[in-house]
């Protein structure tokens, strides 16, 4: 049990709502649909949170081997602003590269045996999807690709768990597709790479000295970083009301712009990052979830937590008033 604790851990649990809540709402989704078999709904949310667990520590294998983590230690010393917790458990010999590879390979085979059996009732759709869901996930820090270097991070990631996530759950749980999940699929897909977005823009200049080129990188200018981070936001909203007036989604989905002032509140937050990224800030209560915040103060990362936290937590209510909505209306 213990060990079961440390790797997960070790994983990354806090981001967990990236995957788990599309795929909820993907379950939701297929409720009325005539195919609809629950346990497959649970099984693909089991396979697809076991799915995410086992990358983010396979992300962490292969920046390991190219980065050797160090380079945050070495970041701080030059003056940088930079993150100290990246791979803290093979970098005080508590595990091994080996073993970290071995826990990759065992969370992910459970995914495995989750889409497996969702495969032998399901057919080849699911297996279609997860093998690009696989590539695009390895692909993601790993060779020869390595697609988060070259500034397609982000979109993978929203493409990964927006709409391909989101078909794919909903295929498992009811075995058909429909074009309603494609229109709630498109902003869940964008804001969770809003959430990728911001990170990278927080670690902008540590990504650029290692060479690491994420979108913001690849922006470059300040003002282009946050004209794109406003039109990410925009996006996302906007396609809630072009589903509503194209008839594919009912007009009590303007229910999610009761979000609009965490999004505001981000946009806020990272405008003053980047002219002042010295300025302190304290959570307020629609914010949601921020955890330990005394814990962040003490690490001197509350000031990328609050962000990241937010920019997470915007998500998750997104995901959830959708939820609601189906249940209700």
């Amino acid at each position: 049990m213990k060990l079961i604790k440390f790797w997960y851990w070790n994983a990354r649990p806090h981001s967990l709502p990236q995957s788990v809540m599309p795929s909820v709402l993907a379950v939701c989704l297929a409720w009325k649909s005539a195919g609809f078999v629950w346990w497959f709904g649970i099984l693909a949310v089991v396979g697809v949170a076991c799915a995410h667990l086992s990358f983010n520590l396979f992300d962490d294998y292969f920046d390991y081997k190219v980065k050797k983590t160090d380079f945050r230690q070495r970041l701080a010393h030059k003056g940088f602003r930079a993150r100290m917790h990246k791979c803290p458990y093979l970098l005080s010999g508590q595990a091994t590269l080996n073993q970290l590879l071995a826990a990759c390979f065992v969370i992910g085979g459970i995914a495995v045996i989750t889409g497996a059996i969702i495969l032998y009732f399901r057919g080849l759709t699911i297996l279609y999807i997860a093998l690009v869901a696989t590539v695009l996930g390895i692909s993601y820090s790993a060779s020869p690709l390595k697609l988060s270097y070259r500034g397609l991070g982000e979109l993978v990631i929203g493409f990964k768990f927006g709409p391909l996530l989101m078909a794919g759950v909903y295929f498992a749980t009811c075995g058909q597709l429909d074009w309603s999940v494609l229109f709630v699929s498109i902003p869940v897909g964008l804001l969770v790479a809003n959430i990728i977005y911001v990170h990278s823009i927080m670690d902008c200049e540590p990504d650029k000295e290692v060479g690491k080129m994420t979108f913001a990188v690849l922006l470059g200018s300040k003002k282009a970083m946050l004209s794109a981070l406003f039109l990410l936001l925009l996006i996302s909203y906007g396609s809630v009301i072009a589903g509503i007036l194209t008839g594919y989604l009912s007009i009590y989905y303007l229910f999610t712009l009761l979000t609009l002032p965490m999004a505001v509140s981000l946009f806020y937050l990272m405008r003053q990052f980047v002219k002042n990224p010295e300025r302190q800030f304290s959570p307020r209560w629609w914010y949601g979830p921020i955890g330990n915040w005394k814990g962040y103060q003490e690490h001197k990362i509350d000031w990328f937590m609050i962000r990241w936290l937010l920019a997470r937590n915007l998500l998750s209510l997104f995901c959830l008033i959708l939820i609601i909505l189906i249940f209700v209306f």
